[in-house]
């Protein structure tokens, strides 16, 4: 009989590209595992792009809370518990430790497993297991991740992290993405079920920038995001610049404005944005869940943390990953840059 299990990890997209190399250990642990995964609507795409995912069950807290006694909203609760409800899991991993994942997770039929309460994010969501683990809080995401599946499941956990994203390959020298190799992963899902992924036309090769945030205390320099464009100008490579919102393009903009073969993207979905990351020949960007998912993907990859700490969250990926600079110490622009170098010469 399959390991029914269901993974309860719903936002954000950073911590769900984090999330990945555990899902890889399972499957390849647990060769008989069915896993099904609870994520936020907005973030649903990332769990699918892993061929040893099942289902992806889609939950709208963000949404919910802003009406969440309306009727529509009621009823997407209900309709979602019933759903829960309907299917026996012989785990319910809470891989957040939350009291929103708590929430999911009590809904759920299987035995209940989590971190303990000195691990928990949030303490009181422990209570909620059946079965508590501990994993030390101050170590990398992924790592941390990892511990816990392997706890959960009872194996080692070995080797570099896997985050199952071979089906956006990077078709050699070309800056374009191939099509999915057709196979069939461990947990049963064609490869080709994943959308169809384009060819980007451009032989010189570009450069993913994402210099905007929702945040002012995340921001960098203009002058020194300049400098950078200006050295990734030399090297050939035209820019792509990521913006989040209306106010993010227009930063975005100003930033490049009278500079030749940039463009500023248009809003784009998830799935997009990883084809458009995955032929990228370097990404340089904020701490945020588009610079995390860039280096899961294999590629070249810059993280600038200026509100944020990379203690706890690292740029983990199989190319050239930097994370520079911490909470409330901004990196210099010769750091930057020296990590544009690096980045550069890699394959």
């Amino acid at each position: 009989m399959p390991t029914r299990i269901l993974i309860v990890r719903t936002s954000s997209l950073g911590d769900l590209v984090h999330m990945l190399p555990a899902i890889s250990d399972i499957a390849r642990h647990v060769p008989d595992a069915e896993i099904d995964w609870i994520a936020e609507e907005a973030f649903a795409e990332i769990p699918a792009w892993h061929p040893a995912v099942g289902e992806v069950i889609k939950v709208a807290h963000r949404r919910w809370r802003k009406a969440w006694w309306s009727a529509q909203v009621r009823a997407e609760r209900k309709a979602l518990r019933e759903r829960l409800r309907a299917k026996q899991y012989d785990i319910v991993l809470d891989m957040q430790a939350l009291l929103k994942s708590a929430w999911l997770v009590r809904q759920a039929r299987g035995v209940r497993h989590g971190l303990d309460w000195r691990s928990a994010r949030e303490p009181l969501a422990s209570l909620f297991y059946n079965v508590r683990h501990r994993v030390e809080f101050w170590q990398p995401a992924v790592i941390r991740q990892r511990k816990l599946a392997a706890l959960t499941f009872g194996y080692q956990y070995g080797g570099q992290p896997d985050f199952g994203l071979q089906a956006f390959s990077r078709q050699g020298g070309q800056g374009g993405v191939a099509d999915p190799v057709h196979e069939v992963s461990a947990g049963g899902l064609d490869a080709t079920e994943l959308p169809r992924l384009h060819h980007l036309d451009n032989d010189r090769g570009y450069a993913v920038i994402m210099p905007s945030a929702s945040r002012d205390d995340k921001l960098w320099p203009e002058d020194d995001w300049r400098a950078v464009f200006r050295r990734l100008r030399d090297a050939g490579c035209a820019l792509k610049l990521l913006a989040g919102n209306d106010q993010e393009a227009e930063r975005a903009r100003l930033l490049v404005a009278g500079m030749e073969d940039v463009e500023v993207m248009p809003r784009m979905d998830l799935t997009s944005v990883a084809r458009l990351l995955a032929g990228a020949r370097l990404m340089v960007g904020l701490d945020s869940g588009l610079t995390h998912l860039s280096a899961a993907l294999g590629r070249p990859t810059i993280g600038i943390y200026r509100a944020s700490t990379p203690v706890r969250t690292p740029l983990v990926g199989s190319n050239y990953t930097a994370s520079l600079g911490d909470r409330g110490a901004s990196p210099s622009r010769e750091a930057v840059m020296a990590s544009v170098e690096q980045a550069l010469a890699a394959r």
